[in-house]
């Protein structure tokens, strides 16, 4: 099963079991009131706690991913204007150097725009980075090798290299934050949380003699989505929201070097 599968079971999971959590709590509630127990007492702080802990988690969940859903295009660009650079100094370079370096640019944008395209295929993934090393590695050394030419600018050494190291060094950067993410504990009380806010919730309308499911449904339905909408944004190749139109930088400056 795929991504948006798995996440859309755990999200009907979770509001599956938050309306059964609403039930459980009414009932407990139900057979509180029956012994002459009352339901208020000493409820509310801890229904606030829960609450406002609840609360606190999805904000900070739902702003971590969204900075780091924003950060991934960031890097996006970032490479695609690296490239671009490096690319325009290669004019620095002798005649004769110029057009083999130009065409191991070329495959070497195609390699990266796909290294991140099917993230499913965890395989094809490691094979297209593995390709974008070794054509950094060849693009290394042949630059460095034409630098020595005889006709290589005096310059050409001084601002070709930082900007093929700027190059090569997003790549690593993009790969970290790619992995970044806030550990799955994090996501596992998130749903506790809300199992238990459920559950408090059913406790308190215990005392109606109708059960108001609207009410219910639409609690359920809100935090079931956001929790959604968070994992979804942390796995921005995998779901539905998706950062692959930040990739049209690296494909306009492919573009460019046709």
């Amino acid at each position: 099963m795929n991504f948006t599968g798995v996440a859309v079971l755990l999200t009907l999971g979770l509001f599956a079991g938050m309306l059964v959590a609403f039930e459980a709590g009414r009932r407990v509630g139900i057979a509180r009131l029956a012994q002459g127990g009352d339901l208020a007492k000493g409820s509310g702080a801890a229904e606030g706690a829960v609450f406002a802990l609840l609360g606190l988690l999805l904000a900070f969940t739902f702003s971590g991913a969204a900075s780091r859903f924003e950060e991934r295009k960031w890097f996006i660009n970032t490479e695609a204007n690296a490239i671009g650079t490096a690319y325009l100094r290669l004019d620095l370079l002798p005649q004769e150097a110029q057009a083999s370096l130009r065409e191991m640019f070329r495959h070497y944008v195609e390699v990266r725009v796909s290294s991140y395209r099917n993230m499913q295929d965890q395989g094809e993934v490691v094979a297209a980075v593995s390709k974008s090393s070794a054509l950094q590695t060849e693009i290394w050394k042949k630059a460095m090798a034409a630098c020595q030419l005889p006709g290589a600018s005096s310059q050409a050494t001084m601002l070709l290299t930082p900007a093929l190291n700027d190059m090569f060094d997003i790549t690593a950067t993009r790969q970290m934050a790619t992995r970044n993410h806030p550990p799955k504990v994090i996501f596992v009380l998130l749903g506790i949380l809300a199992l238990m806010s459920a559950l408090l919730v059913g406790y308190g309308t215990s005392a109606n003699k109708d059960r108001t499911w609207f009410h219910h449904i639409t609690f359920a339905f809100v935090i079931a989505l956001s929790f959604y909408v968070i994992v979804d944004l942390e796995y921005p190749r995998l779901g539905l929201i998706k950062v692959d139109s930040a990739d049209q930088a690296l494909l306009d400056v492919g573009a460019s070097m046709r």
